[in-house]
């Protein structure tokens, strides 16, 4: 393996100014959590980066989990050399000929951070490269659009050469930006709606509202493996299921057709404000996208919201379709998406669903509805699951047997 070690750079993180390190904290934290299962590996934080010593660890399972932390906008590949230029000359062609195979261009970017030494950047790059062309065939400099662009960076004590490039998440470390509830069903927009909120630094529980025997528990599978997926990207995820059977045969009992799917929803955001509240979360995330379906009107949105004091937070609002099933192919949640076993919405969905609800009509189907004492039942049969407890029972059972 030609490389030593992986430098991560922070990128949005460098402009937090007095509280740059509370967000750096955070993801050094993180990347040491996500990188256990590589125990040779020697993490060392820098006020620029992270630098991570792989000692024969594999790089490329590095940098999958790598590309995956909220708060890395990149990972570079590098090796050390001494502080003098023949190494430096031997080390540059070291990394351009393991990558010959793959490269027809290149560019040198050397950066002279210790003045001492005695070339300076702008030499430094006509001496790598030079001694590049003269070493190597059919490779040629190319400074606009390079194959590879090699980064020499002279220090204090030492010289890093950075070869590959590998594209971080970006946004922000999961912590940073308090805790938001999900409410997460088992179709193809809530769960890119978590990743989102994960990227801009929020801690994600999930509610999910279950309507036993009318949604089996393949629909609680699925539910429960999309809760894995978003674990990938911000830490652990609890999940909430909510009982919410009783609930939806009054709803079908005792409202107008036509409003049935907003008083629904209403419902399911009254019981996410009190779990949320228990919780301490601060704000309500939902898989909504402006017109999408009946219940995503501003009309819509407007009488549902009347419900609840918290924000609602709507990161999906301005995609379309094709846009969310992107991102939901790039995190590995569509295919688990699309499995064909409903939700609770779906099969209670009605004929014509009132895509212009009104506040005061939805106040007065609800006068003699027991609001209060539907919500304090689901709340009590909430069932909460802790996937990181139920992982560590798995393998300790894995062990003993």
């Amino acid at each position: 393996m030609i490389y030593d070690y992986l430098i991560v750079r922070f990128g949005e993180l460098t402009l937090k100014g007095k509280n740059r390190n509370k967000f750096i904290d955070r993801l050094y934290v993180t990347v040491k959590e996500k990188l256990k299962p590589f125990p040779q590996l020697k993490l060392k934080r820098h006020f620029d980066d992270i630098e991570i010593q792989l000692n024969n660890e594999p790089i490329q399972q590095v940098t999958d989990v790598l590309t995956k932390i909220f708060g890395i906008q990149t990972i570079r590949a590098a090796i050390k050399v001494e502080n003098d230029l023949e190494s430096i000359k031997q080390g540059a062609l070291k990394i351009i000929k393991s990558e010959e195979a793959n490269i027809k261009t290149f560019k040198i970017s050397a950066k002279r951070k210790n003045k001492k030494f005695p070339t300076g950047s702008d030499e430094l790059n006509r001496t790598l490269g030079g001694h590049i062309l003269t070493n190597t065939e059919d490779i040629k400099v190319d400074v606009h659009q390079p194959d590879i662009n090699l980064r020499v960076e002279v220090m204090e004590h030492e010289t890093r050469i950075y070869g590959k490039d590998f594209k971080g998440a970006g946004g922000l470390p999961a912590g940073s930006s308090g805790k938001v509830l999900l409410m997460l069903s088992g179709g193809i927009d809530s769960p890119v709606a978590g990743y989102l909120m994960q990227k801009r630094g929020a801690v994600l529980e999930a509610i999910h509202f279950h309507s036993p025997p009318y949604t089996n528990e393949r629909a609680r599978q699925k539910v429960i493996d999309l809760t894995e997926k978003l674990n990938d990207f911000g830490g652990q995820v609890k999940l909430h299921i909510v009982p919410f059977t009783d609930i939806q045969i009054q709803i079908r009992d005792k409202m107008p057709d036509n409003y049935r799917m907003t008083m629904m929803r209403r419902m399911m955001l009254r019981i996410a404000e009190k779990l949320a509240e228990k919780r301490g979360a601060l704000a309500i995330a939902t898989g909504e996208s402006l017109g999408q379906v009946a219940s995503q009107t501003l009309e819509s949105m407007n009488t549902i919201n009347e419900v609840t004091n918290l924000p609602v937070l709507r990161p999906l609002l301005t995609m379309d379709k094709v846009e969310i099933i992107d991102i939901a192919h790039k995190i590995n949640t569509y295919d688990i998406s699309i499995r064909p076993y409903e939700d609770c919405c779906t099969l209670f969905l009605p004929s014509a669903p009132k895509t212009k609800p009104n506040r005061e009509h939805a106040n007065k189907f609800e006068i003699d509805f027991p609001i209060n004492e539907l919500i304090q039942e689901a709340i009590d049969g909430i069932e909460t699951i802790d996937l990181r407890e139920q992982n560590n029972k798995t393998s300790l059972m894995d062990e003993l047997l």
